[in-house]
């Protein structure tokens, strides 16, 4: 992904984080209970474009959150 998409992929993630109300630790904590060893600290960078997301990350972001594919790419 090129920079502009991973800030607003990023912003997404935070948004639907936020409207699930969870906690980035939360959100750190489940991935890592699914097999995921990431931070949360790696959330908080993805979150802001920072970091670069792999996709088995989006997978379970997805399932964690129970959005859509669409929900994290939306322009």
């Amino acid at each position: 992904m090129n920079l502009s998409t991973e800030i607003k992929v990023g912003k997404n993630i935070k948004s639907l984080r936020e409207k699930a109300n969870l906690t980035q630790e939360y959100l750190a904590t489940q991935m890592q209970l699914n097999g995921c060893d990431i931070t949360r600290s790696a959330i908080a960078k993805i979150e802001v474009g920072q970091r670069h997301l792999y996709p088995d990350e989006i997978i379970l972001i997805k399932k964690i959150l129970n959005v859509s594919y669409e929900d994290i790419f939306m322009e």
